[in-house]
């Protein structure tokens, strides 16, 4: 049997595999503008602007790139649309523009450090050996066991390890907290640990909410501890050591939000012109600043030892002396499958007990290293490495396991797949959840349906590769999704969600809904992202962008790999009451065999009728939207009055045609001079005398310009196997305009 010595060893390789490679190939990429020199001491201060906000701790180490030149530096500040930067090298007086390269391997280090601590501890040790090798026969008594609470309170009592497995929906926050306050109200303390802030912030807000519903809970008893606190505590504010400052040290909370605005006033001062006077003054604010924050710490580390329970995340913990230097009663480990093996070791380090929640059917952690014991460690959960998993997958639960099996996020129409082909039935749906979620259902699009598999076959190739990153995009895809979003917006649908696999088709529906659907978005929440981005949340309607379709040759690996089953699974959990799934049921049969899940999800939805075909889109499009407007490809007015009113490019792909009809000549013989004429085709066309020829094209027809109005699926004769009816979109977008003109400089 593997010493615990041995595996803290094999731990702290991975982790430091893991730190090697994100300090050579890993880091993240932000673009900093107008960069202005503010001071020179013992280091060089710079002010840049940064086109949106980054999450970057103050005093995190960073490198800043401009040119050739790459230097070496820390965060001041990163507030708003500005960052405040200490450099070890000058890199000149006035920077139009430079990257700022960032990642978190710091927060490795400190896991690695305190796998340093817990080598030295024979009490912490123990508790790890029974993480990993829970093999113990439980001893709670089962016969006492009332409700499913009861059951984890009772484990949790009698067992130094409680395993749950909560799949989604089927209220683990709801447990999970009845758990912890009934430690509260024996006066025992509890840890509450996750790896994001919102999972912190929901189950504080459901421990708060419950407790105070039993008795009065005395302020700074509970504490949410740390500076990224959400909207999920809007009204519980009382949980912040913001609050409970304000409340006991009023002078001291003052002072910082005063010099906070002075800053943010200096800021807004300097990102306009520059100024020796402000950048003078921005300095000294820091420095106050500084002196005012060290004080607050200093009252922090006070509401930290006085609480009973605290919620903070698994880097915090492991960063913070105040945190990993107590003891607890009892450890929450929420999504336990999202962390490293060592961090859940960690984790169950700093409790007497320990309780470790998450879902080994969702996405496992992630890591960059291909180190064979990053592999091992850092890319497996500890339900894998605990043989927790293993236990139900050969057909039995572990006697230390504790499953949560009634769901009641999602409508059965979009639960009954994943109850059956990912959770093999053990997972079933509450009685009530039908009635919850009918209301949902009933709105548009497709009113009344709550599974839809949105089938694009024969509309056209428009698979592509992100020249860039490699990522894999689809434009018709992509529109067809925002048409969805539009229409769930206009039907009364305010909590909608946008997921695809690939990175570069989730941005590319963020560059559009932030161009296109800012007002409406104020209103709603409607959130663009990748499938990993949306573990541990929900929506109230979700669109599922699967992007691969033809000319690809094959399926990517994110839809037919390893992990592609718990990436499906979380696509379609996330969702309550509408589930969308555009795909191209033609490239899915004939590229994704019948044993894979997105094979299977297809199967299953056109098996229970829930698939809308092209020929329907004319259907259930009933709001065109001002600068996305679908139409039928043959009707060619609107297009040529585009063409006439282009006052500098025009910009057509032509993949398949070595022709275009005399209209089509017409129209382009009677542009204005200044619109030149770029044609991409692979077959010379005579008749028409364009400015510029390029043999090569995308594997769909297109339109674009003046770099904005793009219409894609146009001219409809230039397709590659479309069949009828020939739809084509028109849309006003700077971003997809753009993104296309870079594509086409990528490949010539």
């Amino acid at each position: 049997m593997t010493s615990t010595i041995t595996y803290i060893r094999n731990w702290q390789k991975a982790i430091l595999a893991e730190i090697l490679h994100l300090k050579k190939y890993g880091s993240s990429r932000y673009l900093m503008l107008n960069g202005q020199l503010l001071s020179k001491s013992d280091s060089y201060t710079y002010f840049f602007d940064i086109p949106a906000p980054i999450n970057v701790p103050k005093g995190a180490t960073i490198k800043v790139e401009w040119g050739t030149k790459k230097v070496e530096g820390r965060i001041l500040s990163a507030e708003g649309n500005n960052v405040i930067l200490a450099l070890e090298e000058d890199i000149g007086i006035d920077l139009t523009e430079a990257q700022l390269l960032h990642d978190p391997w710091e927060l490795l280090d400190q896991l690695y450090e305190r796998l340093e601590d817990i080598r030295e501890s024979k009490r912490k040790r123990a508790r790890i050996k029974k993480l990993l090798d829970p093999s113990m026969p439980a001893n709670h008594p089962a016969d006492k066991v009332k409700t499913p609470s009861h059951e984890l309170i009772l484990r949790s009592k009698y067992n130094p390890v409680t395993y749950i497995w909560g799949p989604p929906g089927t209220g683990k926050t709801y447990t999970l907290a009845r758990v912890a306050a009934n430690k509260y109200f024996k006066d025992q303390s509890v840890l509450i640990l996750a790896h994001s802030n919102q999972a912190i912030d929901v189950l504080m807000a459901e421990i708060s909410t419950f407790a105070s519903s039993k008795r009065k809970i005395e302020d700074g008893e509970f504490l949410r501890y740390g500076s990224q606190i959400g909207p999920a505590l809007i009204d519980h504010q009382s949980l912040t050591a913001d609050f409970l400052l304000q409340k006991d040290h009023s002078n001291l909370s003052e002072k910082k939000a005063a010099l906070f605005e002075e800053r943010r006033l200096l800021k807004k001062d300097l990102s306009r012109s520059f100024s020796k006077r402000d950048s003078d003054q921005l300095i000294e604010i820091e420095k106050k600043l500084s002196g005012i924050l060290e004080k607050i710490k200093k009252r922090e580390i006070e509401f930290v030892k006085n609480a009973c329970v605290i919620g903070t995340t698994l880097a915090k913990a492991a960063s913070d002396p105040v945190i990993y230097e107590k003891d607890f009663d009892l450890v929450i480990l929420d999504e336990a499958s999202m962390a490293y093996v060592p961090q859940a070791a960690f984790a169950a380090s700093l409790g007497k007990r320990v309780i470790i929640c998450g879902d080994f059917k969702q996405l496992p952690p992630i890591a960059a290293s291909r180190h064979k014991m990053a592999e091992k460690w850092l890319r497996e959960d500890i339900f894998h490495h605990s043989g927790v998993s293993a236990a139900v997958n050969n057909g039995h639960l572990h006697p230390h396991l504790f499953l949560l099996k009634e769901q009641r996020r999602m409508h059965p129409e979009i639960s009954a797949f994943s109850n059956k082909h990912i959770y093999h039935s053990l997972v079933g749906d509450h009685k009530d959840v039908l009635e919850a979620r009918a209301s949902i259902a009933a709105r548009v699009p497709f009113p009344g349906r709550a599974s839809i598999l949105l089938n694009t076959a024969g509309s056209g190739h428009y698979g592509m590769k992100d020249g860039n990153s490699n990522s894999r995009i689809n434009l018709w895809n992509l529109l067809l999704s925002f048409q969805l979003i539009h229409e769930t917006f206009l039907g009364g649908g305010r909590s909608i969600g946008y997921v695809t696999p690939y990175r570069a088709q989730a941005l590319l529906m963020e560059q559009l809904l932030s161009e296109l659907y800012e007002k409406e978005r104020a209103e709603a929440d409607i959130i663009a992202a990748t499938v990993h981005r949306f573990q541990g949340s929900e929506r109230e309607v979700m669109i599922f962008d699967a992007a691969d379709s033809f000319p690809h040759e094959r399926a990517g690996m994110l839809l037919t790999g390893k992990d592609s089953e718990k990436l499906l699974n979380v696509a379609i959990t996330r969702t309550k009451g509408k589930f969308m799934h555009i795909c191209d049921l033609d490239f899915i049969q004939k590229h994704v065999y019948k044993n894979k899940i997105w094979r299977q999800l297809a199967d299953h939805q056109l098996q229970n009728g829930q698939a809308v075909d092209p020929e329907q889109i004319g259907r259930w499009i009933k709001n065109q939207h001002a600068r996305l407007q679908w139409m039928h490809a043959r009707k060619r007015e609107k297009v040529y009055m585009d063409l006439s009113n282009a006052q500098k490019e025009i910009v057509i792909s032509l993949p398949v045609s070595d022709k275009l009809d005399k209209e089509w000549e017409e129209a382009l013989s009677v542009r204005s001079a200044q619109a030149k004429l770029t044609l991409l085709t692979k077959n010379n066309l005579p008749s028409i005398k364009p400015d510029r020829a390029l043999l090569e094209s995308l594997s769909f027809p297109f339109i674009l310009i003046d770099g904005k109005v793009l219409w894609l699926g146009m001219p409809a004769e230039a397709h590659k196997n479309a069949m009828p009816p020939y739809v084509a979109a028109r849309l006003d977008s700077a971003a997809a305009g753009t993104f296309l003109k870079t594509q086409l400089n990528q490949r010539n």
